[in-house]
């Protein structure tokens, strides 16, 4: 950090020091702000002590940087912007002009004196932060390395500054051996040899040219180091390159974390700034050999290996500034990066972090797939439909930088992928293109090819995207993210296609971090210890540990289930993923709040139960179902006083659509002793009111009025169970089928028979009511229910029947079927 730089950062106490030293007229504030660097850059006690003729040098220069300064507020302002900033300079060039015409060594005393007065307010202001408690200013706002990066970029831009004016003193140095040398050329022609003042002039230009040459050698060794700190800067800009580009693998994968390039940005174009300009002024120099050279001229050989090391640099720096902004991703089906589906829609964009682009060569970019394919013999190839070349395009609206954007656009596509026709032999031609790696494990990279030209500098860049893989059908998308999910957490090389050849294995520890990302990313609610500890122990085994081991067939192949009556076994990742899409299609709010404890298995959920009171229930998902359910488990007390916990069939995504899981643990009911309904969920676990819990996600029920002339009952769609009298536990709890209530029944457990008719399900007109009643029976599909010949006879019609027969008849069917009130 310069030392201006450093006062601007000091206290009130301490800047009104500072305000007091330039109080004076030797030179003004603005001066000091606008020539920072170069001031500082810049020996002005040698100029006072020794050599005047350096104190004129300085002085004239100071002018000459102060014009350019103010060139350049005229040409960057308009409408007279900064007017009193440009007359301050104005007024301050003049003052020195006219108060150091004269005198220049007394401008470099003052300044010298400045500079010196300025580091004893700064020695002062750090001594008294060392003794305060609070943390530097700057070490909240960036790493110790990002504040290197810094240093390092202002300490190359401040030497390159002081190279430029070296190089115009050498110009001067070199035109004023040049003036003498021709006019000595000239006296000489006309004097003879034996003149002592040819000798004398000979002398004179002997040590005009060791000067020159020293002066050279001086500077061909400040620009070698120079180099050799920007392979340095180039390093650490390179390792915060890797570390974006590791950040931005995982967040495709669910880990949050910055992957903003804005500070990248701003640090690659400064650095491809300096260099561009120290290129050019190696230019200026060649320029100078070529109008003046000697024996043994430095210039002569170190000149062109300089210029092609800093060639060799620049172009280094530009590689390693061409990545990949955003990975391919489609807008639908899939929201998932890296997986794409054949003849579908998908964008990725390249972005250059160098903003420095040649108006007048046009950077097209070409877009590839499978670039090289080296070693992917088996594997399926692709086209890529519509254009596959773009233009870099300078900050575009809604985005920043020097980017190539493969998206749709005004007049252009969406990229398509289309999988080619391998011509072969053998019947059908079968088998030409089938490897050993299934379709979900295949790998394809997309490649970024850019001809990029600044300042007659022509190179060729390249990056590649993160592996992609490509599905021909809906169904294979949750398998494809399985693949990238285990290449992007557990492969060493990005590039590396054939990684499922051969996959590693991962430790408990890793994948339990994979897997809370995905529930984080997915849900905004990660994983917690005791989740983690069941999944854990699903996979491996009750002695899990972090250093327990884990395949990638475990994890995404075997059969981690039992075949269920409706469904095959299916793998873990199955099992998860069917998990995370029913959270995020039905459960989202209240797995975000907390309110599904999810993962817990049956031994644990017994043991957190049996010492709650009667009703405690939790949440939990199944483990038999692929596609995601979850089940109700609650406990209940025995006449002995044992506890005895109980689940409910799981409800599953289907299940879920017609009806929200809060209005079914609202409204659920279970048919115990003498068929008398009761709602077993009163408190979610460890204690929570039901209604308390999950009341802000009922839905609003709409009372009917009295009055209304209604051609239909009212009815609500609830969940039933049944329990058979005298049965104190069941493994599983059955649920039937949807039964229509009316509004208000349940709340009421006595009836006058002229008040209740039975509600016929068959004449439910509404949509919901049409998609309870798929088949003929399922109404009456209850347990328990027997029927003999005697049930099949026909009932008399209640207009011709007595009302104590019809009366008889409807209590008899009251103990199957629920009623509606009028």
């Amino acid at each position: 950090m310069s030392q201006w730089q450093q006062i601007q950062t000091l206290d009130k106490t301490h800047m009104d020091q500072i305000d007091r030293l330039y109080s004076d007229d030797c030179i003004s504030m603005e001066v000091r702000q606008y020539l920072a660097y170069w001031i500082e850059e810049q020996n002005w006690s040698q100029a006072v002590e020794l050599d005047s003729s350096q104190a004129c040098y300085l002085f004239h220069t100071m002018l000459t940087l102060l014009d350019d300064q103010l060139g350049r507020l005229e040409l960057g302002e308009e409408n007279n912007a900064n007017m009193v900033l440009k007359h301050n300079l104005r007024r301050s060039k003049l003052h020195l002009g006219s108060k150091y015409q004269e005198c220049p060594q007394e401008l470099a005393n003052a300044i010298d004196g400045l500079l010196r007065q300025e580091r004893a307010i700064l020695s002062e202001a750090f001594s008294a932060s060392q003794a305060s408690v609070e943390s530097p200013r700057e070490s909240s706002v960036a790493t110790s390395h990002q504040h290197k990066i810094e240093e390092r970029l202002m300490d190359m831009h401040k030497t390159i500054q002081g190279l430029k004016c070296s190089i115009d003193q050498l110009g001067d140095l070199q035109d004023n051996f040049d003036f003498c040398y021709r006019t000595h050329s000239r006296v000489e022609s006309t004097t003879p040899a034996s003149d002592p003042a040819r000798s004398k002039t000979h002398q004179k230009l002997q040590n005009m040219i060791n000067k020159l040459d020293c002066f050279r050698k001086e500077m061909l060794g400040k620009i070698q180091e120079l180099l050799g700190r920007s392979d340095t800067l180039r390093g650490l800009l390179l390792e915060e390159v890797v570390a974006w580009q590791n950040h931005q693998r995982f967040a495709c994968i669910g880990d949050t974390c910055d992957t903003s390039l804005g500070h990248l940005e701003e640090w690659f174009t400064k650095n491809a700034e300096d260099l561009f300009h120290l290129l050019h002024l190696l230019k200026m120099l060649d320029e100078m050999h070529q109008k003046l050279s000697y024996e043994a001229d430095p210039f002569r050989n170190q000149l062109p290996l300089l210029v092609q090391r800093l060639q060799e640099q620049i172009i280094c720096l530009l590689k390693s500034a061409f990545v990949v902004e955003v990975q391919p991703r489609m807008p639908f089906p899939n929201q998932r990066p890296l997986v794409l589906k054949i003849n579908n829609k998908f964008s990725v964009r390249a972005r250059l972090l160098v903003k420095l682009l040649d108006r007048n060569h046009s950077a097209e970019v070409k877009i590839d797939i499978d670039w090289d394919t080296t070693n992917l013999a088996g594997f399926r190839r692709f086209n890529i439909l519509t254009s596959n070349t773009k233009t870099l395009m300078m900050d575009r609206p809604q985005m920043q930088g020097l980017t190539c954007d493969f998206k749709h656009i005004v007049w252009d596509y969406w990229l398509m992928l289309k999988e080619q026709k391998i011509c072969g032999a053998g019947k059908g031609n079968k088998g030409i293109s089938e490897g050993v790696l299934s379709v979900t494990e295949e790998l394809h990279i997309i490649t970024f090819t850019l001809d990029y030209c600044y300042q007659e500098l022509k190179c060729q860049l390249q990056t590649s995207t993160l592996p992609v893989v490509i599905v021909s059908n809906a169904s294979q998308f949750s398998s494809a993210w399985a693949s990238i999910l285990w290449f992007i957490m557990f492969s060493p090389d990005t590039k590396d296609q054939l990684f499922f050849s051969k996959p590693p294995v991962a430790t408990w520890a890793q994948l339990s971090t994979l897997l809370t990302w995905q529930f984080s990313a997915a849900t905004e609610r990660g994983l917690d210890l005791f989740q983690l500890k069941m999944l854990g122990e699903k996979l491996c085994g009750p002695g899990v540990n972090s250093q327990s081991i884990i395949t990638w067939a475990q994890f995404s192949k075997e059969v981690t289930a039992e075949p269920q009556e409706n469904n095959f076994g299916f793998s873990f990742w199955t099992w998860i993923d069917g998990i995370l899409l029913l959270i995020q299609e039905h459960l989202l709010q209240l797995w975000k709040n907390n309110l599904i404890m999810g993962f817990v298995s049956r031994k644990r959920e017994k043991h957190l139960l049996k010492k709650k009171r009667a009703g405690t229930f939790l949440l939990r998902f199944s483990e038999s179902i692929p596609n995601g359910g979850i089940t109700c488990t609650w406990v209940e007390f025995n006449n002995d006083g044992a506890p005895v916990v109980q689940s409910v069939e799981p409800y599953t995504r289907n299940e879920l659509k017609s009806l929200s899981l809060p209005d079914i643990i609202r409204d659920y009911q279970l048919l115990a002793e003498k068929d008398i309904p009761e709602n077993p969920l009163l408190y979610l676990y460890p204690d929570i009111p039901r209604d308390e819990a999950f009341g802000p996600y009922y839905k609003e029920r709409r009372e009917a009025s009295m009055m209304e002339q209604r051609k239909y009952l009212n009815r609500r769609l609830i969940r039933v169970s049944s329990k058979q009298p005298g049965e104190t536990q069941m493994p599983e709890v059955e649920e039937l089928s949807n039964v229509l209530i009316p509004n208000g029944l349940l709340e009421n457990s006595e009836y006058k028979m002229e008040d209740i008719l039975l509600a016929d399900p068959f004449f439910s007109q509404s949509d919901e009511g049409q998609q309870l009643l798929q088949g003929p029976c399922a109404f009456l599909d209850f347990p328990q229910l027997i029927l003999d010949e005697s049930d099949f006879q026909l009932t008399p019609s209640p207009e011709n029947s007595s009302s104590d027969t019809v009366k008889s008849e409807v209590e008899d069917i009251m103990k199957l079927m629920f009623y509606a009130k009028v």
